[in-house]
């Protein structure tokens, strides 16, 4: 029988003890390294994901904010900018190109996204990485008696199921999960003409569509509200009498005519042009953020009059100004801070599992003196005997280690869920390779050093004092 066959059948005739010093082990690990993974994964996809533009101009409270609403979605911002004053903004610093956005609307609790065609050329998600449109095109400019169009991002297209050719209609407000949470914009319907190929940033949530677009359906709903769209059945009875009349050149089939002018009024009316550009006030027009990209010289991305630019917009007291990259690495060392402290815990509960193991094994050496020495009178060493008991311990911190990533794993997918539900970061849910080896080479390590002393108690066991008769 070998070493290792006696030091596995230790452990089966341990089951219980045995399996709870694991599991103990195995969810230290795993803590370690979802911490580990995670910090790692979301502070790189953070920073990925921050964008080409060099300022943030909204209205938000704070440049934190403003860079998480508009770049990572984490919410619709609160306040909006008149468009007077974006070509205000726009005539103070010159600039290699500006990008009006709006957001506010959703589809299925995905966010959408309204800015100008352009958005898919200029802006870039990571810098470095322009768009690409995986399948079909980029949407064009609203035009009156043309369906609007729209384009999701990867994840988005996945998650609803939507392809090139379907017929969305945009919710108001964040939405949910599901269709219909909030006040739905049934008199627009937008057609999927392009998806985005996968970014590995919080743009793959999103549903682009052109700026017009948003202020028409806000438009709608502002003059519905006023009373300045007749009620849908009069608007059904004027299109009626008109088809009804045209319909009367055929004398037969009239039952079908009716019918079928009751079927075409609706399929009409769902998606008649209600309200046009030329009802666009003012006040409709609104952006909740403006990106700014400065002009740089060739193979350099910080631009050298971004301080003076900053300051001057600092000035203006009704804007908030941000500098994406700044804030992302500002908010990456303020959680660094906080994770600090967990990675402290997470360590703390290795060790103590380690504790625990030195504890389980030196309190059974008491039962297992006589075990013991029966091995020194077939022949065994009392360094032999110590080395199985230290192989024992590697073991049981072997076994918890992969446990522990096994745990790991699933807390990695669901800790990337949460992260992309609820605040729309974009990571790579699985472990990091360098954190998985050295946790666990550290919990192996731990385990075994905690084997030590009961190896030492094994190795100074009396043979004929554990030997003596029972009773």
């Amino acid at each position: 029988m070998s070493d290792l066959s006696i030091v596995l059948k230790s452990l089966l005739s341990r089951r219980i003890s045995s399996s709870i010093t694991v599991l103990s082990v195995a969810l230290a690990v795993a803590l370690l390294l979802v911490l580990l993974s995670l910090r790692n994964a979301a502070a790189g996809s953070l920073l990925r994901g921050s964008g080409n533009a060099h300022l943030l101009l909204s209205a938000d409270a704070t440049p934190l904010t403003a860079v998480l609403n508009g770049l990572y979605f984490a919410g619709a911002p609160p306040r909006a900018l008149t468009l007077a004053k974006v070509e205000e903004l726009r005539s103070q610093a010159p600039g290699e190109w500006w990008l009006a956005i709006q957001q506010g609307d959703s589809y299925r609790g995905f966010p959408t996204l309204a800015a100008e065609p352009a958005i898919l050329e200029r802006f870039q998600p990571v810098p470095g990485e322009s768009w690409t449109v995986r399948d079909g095109r980029g949407f064009k400019r609203a035009e009156q008696g043309k369906p609007f169009e729209a384009v999701l991002g990867d994840a988005a297209a996945r998650a609803t199921g939507a392809k090139l050719g379907d017929r969305i209609a945009l919710t108001h407000g964040s939405g949910s999960s599901r269709e219909g949470a909030g006040h739905v914009h049934e008199e627009y319907a937008f057609e999927v003409v392009g998806i985005l190929a996968p970014t590995s940033t919080a743009f793959d949530r999103i549903i682009l569509v052109d700026l017009e677009a948003s202020w028409i359906l806000h438009a709608h709903d502002r003059r519905e509200a006023a009373g300045e769209l007749a009620p849908k059945d009069e608007h059904a009875h004027e299109d009626g009498d008109h088809a009804h009349d045209d319909e009367h050149a055929h004398d037969d089939h009239s039952h079908d005519h009716d019918h079928d002018h009751a079927h075409d009024h609706d399929h009409d009316h769902a998606h008649a042009p209600l309200t046009t550009a030329a009802d666009l006030t003012d006040d409709d027009r609104l952006v909740t953020g403006l990106l700014l990209r400065l002009p740089t010289r060739p193979g350099a991305d910080a631009p050298a009059m971004l301080p003076q630019v900053h300051d001057l917009f600092r000035r203006d007291t009704s804007i908030t100004v941000a500098q994406p990259a700044q804030e992302v690495r500002r908010l990456v060392s303020i959680a660094g801070n906080v994770e600090g402290v967990f990675l402290a815990m997470s360590a703390a509960v290795l060790v103590s599992s380690a504790i625990a193991i030195m504890l389980a094994l030196y309190d059974g050496m008491a039962a297992r003196r006589r075990q013991i020495a029966i091995l020194r009178v077939l022949g065994f060493s009392g360094a032999r005997i110590a080395g199985m008991v230290i192989t024992e311990s590697a073991l049981i911190g072997a076994i918890g280690s992969l446990v522990g990533v096994a745990i790991g794993v699933g807390g990695m997918v669901l800790g990337a869920e949460y992260l992309r539900t609820r605040v729309g970061l974009v990571i790579d849910a699985s472990l990091d390779a360098r954190a998985t080896i050295v946790v666990a080479g550290a919990a192996v390590a731990l385990a075994a050093l905690a084997g030590v002393l009961p190896a030492a108690a094994a190795y100074r066991t009396a043979v004929w004092r554990s030997l003596r008769p029972l009773g």
